[in-house]
């Protein structure tokens, strides 16, 4: 995130020169006072400066408040969701990023602002044992930066995030199907594993979810599917531990498998 702030940082130090001062007020207090512009601008800018990122942020929301009408009020909206991303309070970054977008989609800033929103999103995943809501929320805000803004510069490291956030969605939907395999629930398995094939093909976890939709499938005793879910595996990771493990138990499985529908008939 670091890497981008500078270009934020020199919009805010190419404005027209502040005067004035903030009286006597304590720093950070964001009681109502009624200011001129420049002297709450400059004091919400001071505060950035000094990494006070919490106490700028609500400056430069008082900006907005006091001064609605101001060009200055857009530069503080983009402002107050950078100074709440530093300051980690990522709920209020979302909101003031999509305040911004709301009423400024077309500004040349609104790709940042939605760079802003998904960083917000994405700082808070937590590891794969737990709810992956705010996972899917960073998900579907960098797919919506990369489809409205496909050329920005922030585009790039957008499709970079989500191919590793699909690979974090993926390994969770892989230790939820392993949970059902040791309980017994082939059924809840392969819908799991299925998932991570026909969503999440292109990630690290597609070849684990082969074999083991193969071991499901088996447990079932559907051996048609199981070739073909080791059929697939072996024609893309021909080389993979999966594959071997996937072959491993098609020949020892599928005797068996075969004596007991002849038995069964």
């Amino acid at each position: 995130m670091t890497r981008f702030a500078p270009a934020l940082i020199a919009c805010a130090v190419l404005l027209p020169a502040v005067s004035g001062c903030a009286g006597k007020k304590a720093k950070g207090d964001t009681n109502y006072v009624a200011r001129d512009v420049n002297t709450l601008y400059a004091l919400a800018k001071k505060n950035l400066d000094q990494q006070n990122y919490a106490d700028a942020a609500k400056l430069f929301d008082e900006v907005e408040r006091q001064h609605p009408y101001s060009v200055w009020a857009r530069r503080a909206q983009l402002m107050s969701a950078f100074s709440y991303y530093m300051a980690k309070q990522y709920t209020d970054a979302v909101s003031s990023g999509n305040r911004f977008l709301s009423i400024h989609p077309g500004n040349k800033d609104a790709p940042y602002a939605s760079y802003l929103i998904a960083m917000s999103y994405y700082n808070q995943i937590a590891d794969v044992t737990r709810d992956q809501k705010i996972t899917q929320q960073a998900s579907d805000s960098f797919g919506e930066l990369i489809r409205r803004y496909p050329d920005s510069r922030y585009a790039s490291d957008a499709r970079l995030k989500l191919d590793l956030i699909n690979d974090h969605l993926a390994g969770k939907e892989m230790e939820v199907g392993r949970f059902y395999q040791r309980s017994g629930q082939w059924l809840a398995s392969v819908t799991r594993f299925r998932s991570v094939v026909d969503k999440y093909q292109t990630t690290s976890h597609a070849p684990e979810a082969l074999e083991r939709l193969t071991e499901s499938y088996l447990a079932l005793g559907l051996p048609d599917e199981a070739e073909k879910s080791a059929a697939v595996l072996g024609k893309n990771y021909p080389g993979s531990v999966w594959y071997k493990r996937a072959f491993t138990l098609i020949q020892t499985k599928m005797p068996r498998q075969a004596a007991q529908t002849a038995s069964a008939k």
